[in-house]
C-alpha cells in the first residue's frame, strides 16, 4: 500500500487529453473546460519548451498546427501564439492550463520524454505544481522522470503529489526506437519499481489482462487506470481489470 488516498483519482472517468471533439481540440483549454462541465477528470500531456512548459502531445507541431518543427525548439510565447487546427484556440502553456482548471477537476499530468536523461520537464513541472491547489497526480512512461520526482519530492515541494507509471506489455523497437535494449527490458519487466515505487499505474487497455497491473491492484493495493477506451463495450471489459478508464470519442 502507498499510504496515499487516491479514491478521488478513480471516482470519475478520465477524459483523455480533455473532453475533445465537436470542435474542441485535444489538450486545449476548451477541452479542459468541457471535461469540468461534464464532471470528468482530465488527463493532459506536458512538454518542455525552450523556456517553459506547454500542454501538447506530439513531439512535433505538424499534426495539430500549421507550423513545423519540434516543440522543444520553440519558446513558450511563440507556441502560445500558434492556432490549433480546426479550433479558435492556441497551444496552452501549462501555467494557463492549471489556472483554468483551478482545482475544479482531478488532473492527471503526463510528462512527455525523449528518454535521453533530460529531467527538465520534471523539474519545471514540479515547480509549477508545488503550489497548485487541487487534486493532481503526475505520471510518465519514462521511469527516470518518476524516479527523480520520487527521490527529490521533498526538496522540490511535491512529495504530497502521487506519482504513477504509464505502461504496456512490451516496447518493440519499431515503436520505441529511442529506447536502449536495457531500458526496454527494464520497462517491460517493471524492473524500475524499486526506484519509481508508483502510487498508481496507468496501463494500455489492449494489453489486459496482464500480470503487472493485476499484481499492482491485488498485491500492492494501488489503483490502476487504463487507456485509451473508445467505446462502452471496451469500457465494460476494461473495468474487469482496472479501477477507472481514460476515455475519448464517446461518453461513458
Amino acid at each position: 500500500m502507498t499510504g496515499k488516498d487516491l479514491s478521488w483519482l478513480i471516482a470519475a472517468p478520465i477524459a483523455h487529453r480533455g473532453l475533445h471533439g465537436g470542435g474542441l481540440v485535444e489538450n486545449s483549454i476548451g477541452a479542459a473546460r468541457a471535461a469540468i462541465a461534464a464532471g470528468c477528470a482530465i488527463e493532459c500531456d506536458v512538454q518542455a519548451t525552450k523556456d517553459g512548459l506547454v500542454v501538447f502531445h506530439d513531439e512535433t507541431l505538424e499534426r495539430l498546427t500549421a507550423h513545423a518543427g519540434r516543440v522543444a525548439d520553440y519558446d513558450t510565447r511563440s507556441l502560445e501564439a500558434m492556432a490549433l487546427r480546426g479550433a479558435s484556440e492556441t497551444i496552452p502553456s501549462f501555467d494557463a492550463f492549471l489556472t483554468t482548471i483551478g482545482g475544479r477537476a482531478p488532473l492527471v499530468v503526463e510528462l512527455k520524454s525523449d528518454f535521453d536523461g533530460d529531467l527538465t520537464v520534471a523539474k519545471r513541472g514540479a515547480e509549477r505544481l508545488a503550489h497548485y491547489d487541487g487534486p493532481v497526480v503526475v505520471e510518465s512512461f519514462d521511469p527516470e522522470l518518476i524516479a527523480f520526482l520520487r527521490a527529490q519530492g521533498e526538496a522540490l515541494g511535491v512529495a504530497h503529489i502521487p506519482l504513477g507509471v504509464v505502461g504496456e506489455a512490451g516496447y518493440a523497437e519499431a515503436d520505441w526506437p529511442m529506447l536502449t535494449p536495457q531500458r526496454r527490458a527494464e520497462m517491460t519487466h517493471f524492473l524500475h519499481y524499486p526506484r519509481t515505487r508508483p502510487d498508481f499505474l496507468s496501463w494500455n487497455a489492449a494489453d489486459l489482462p496482464h500480470a503487472i497491473p493485476f499484481l499492482a491492484r491485488e498485491a500492492l493495493g494501488i489503483p490502476v487506470t487504463v487507456w485509451t477506451i473508445r467505446s462502452a463495450a471496451q469500457a465494460t471489459v476494461a473495468r474487469r481489470w482496472a479501477d477507472q478508464i481514460v476515455f475519448e470519442n464517446f461518453r461513458p
